[in-house]
């Protein structure tokens, strides 16, 4: 079965940078997209970025665009969130998906906290 395994949220100061990660499971990696979303306290789900399934393509938010870069290793079966100058407001837990089938797949999420 489909799985997503975030990692890499934490405390980090504003201005600073996090790098998560979504190891996949489950299905072939190398051929599904990937995107990234997050959830605030109170808020609905944010889409944040999508990468095409061999990494040629990506899309933002206007919110992240420019400060958060999407990235994948297809041998890894890993997709990436590169976070840099970030802010009080993306504090957030942030979810890895998928989606096949008319089916859509959802990590368990990782929290990020931007706070001094």
């Amino acid at each position: 079965q489909v799985q997503l395994v975030e990692s890499g949220g934490g405390l980090v100061q504003p201005g600073g940078s996090l790098r998560l990660s979504c190891a996949a499971s489950g299905f072939t990696f190398r051929t599904w997209p990937m995107r990234w979303y997050r959830q605030a306290p109170g808020k609905e789900r944010e889409f944040l970025a999508h990468i095409t399934p061999a990494g040629a393509s990506t899309n933002y938010a206007d919110s992240v665009q420019g400060r958060f870069t999407i990235s994948r290793d297809n041998p890894k079966n890993t997709v990436y969130l590169q976070m840099n100058t970030l802010k009080p407001e993306d504090t957030a837990v942030y979810y890895c998906n998928t989606w096949n089938g008319g089916y859509d797949f959802w990590g368990q999420g990782t929290q990020v906290t931007v706070s001094s």
